[in-house]
């Protein structure tokens, strides 16, 4: 499968082709994200509650994206990575927002990066742009002001939030973004957003007629705990399986099925018994 690119995203939603994408925060997954033909990995700032036990996104550091975006840039061939840029890493000046960004492309070799915010982000977004460094947008519910949401929820179901939605999207599509995430937003307003714009739009809980789609790949894979979010599917029980492995490791070692000799390596005989002073 040839690389893809933004022209390869691009030409996807010319011809109505899904785009797939999913989180990956280290080698092991994002290789196996690449081998099944993942068009896109994302890797979230997410990473500080699936991977560093953070409550909210909003601890992760600059300095801890970069880290895990350089093992999934690593373990890719094919996939775009895209990098995900902390909270307080743009949102100062568009300044800032440039060196750290150039910063993800440079220390990584990633292939994009992505903010959050519509219009009150839109010039932060278009110099990065502008500088040659593709932008990809996240409107609706962006984790990073979830204390400003008041919690995790739908966004653009009123008719100003729907329009200022409608908005956001035009200013970044204006700005040059490439593509844009919908997070929690109302399938029908996902639906005219996708229509109006040419940048790809991804959605996690916005309904099928986005031009592709997100999942945390913990969400898919059950290793989040027992509750699956609205948005999500579950696609296999790892984490149980994970458990159940290592519940059964435990106890082969406790009652020494483990290891057997087939796990074990051996030695001349002769050689313990000159040790032994024997021979």
């Amino acid at each position: 499968m040839p690389k893809t690119t933004t022209a390869t995203l691009r030409a996807k939603k010319a011809e109505g082709t899904k785009v797939t994408m999913l989180t990956a925060y280290d080698f092991a997954t994002a290789k196996l994200c690449d081998e099944a033909g993942i068009d896109v990995i994302l890797v979230g700032d997410s990473l500080g509650m699936t991977i560093l036990g953070y409550e909210t996104t909003l601890p992760v550091t600059i300095d801890e994206m970069i880290h895990h975006t350089k093992a999934v840039v690593r373990a890719t061939t094919d996939a775009m990575v895209i990098a995900d840029m902390p909270f307080m890493s743009y949102q100062v000046s568009k300044k800032q927002a440039i060196e750290n960004a150039g910063r993800f492309m440079k220390e990584t070799g990633c292939h994009a990066v992505k903010l959050e915010g519509g219009v009150e982000m839109a010039k932060s977004a278009q110099k990065v742009a502008a500088a040659g460094i593709p932008v990809c947008g996240h409107i609706g519910l962006t984790p990073q002001s979830v204390h400003q949401f008041g919690g995790y929820k739908v966004q653009g179901r009123e008719v100003e939030q729907a329009r200022k939605l409608l908005n956001d999207a035009e200013a970044l599509e204006e700005a040059g973004c490439f593509m844009i995430v919908l997070e929690c937003v109302p399938a029908p307003l996902a639906r005219m957003v996708t229509e109006r714009v040419s940048a790809v739009t991804i959605g996690i809980g916005a309904g099928v007629r986005c031009d592709g789609q997100v999942q945390v790949i913990s969400d898919i894979l059950g290793m989040a705990g027992d509750r699956v979010p609205k948005h999500a599917k579950r696609y296999a029980e790892v984490g149980q399986a994970i458990c159940t492995a290592v519940g059964q490791y435990k106890s082969d070692v406790e009652s020494e099925a483990f290891p057997a000799d087939a796990n074990a390596f051996e030695m001349d005989e002769a050689v313990i018994a000159e040790l032994r002073g024997e021979g």
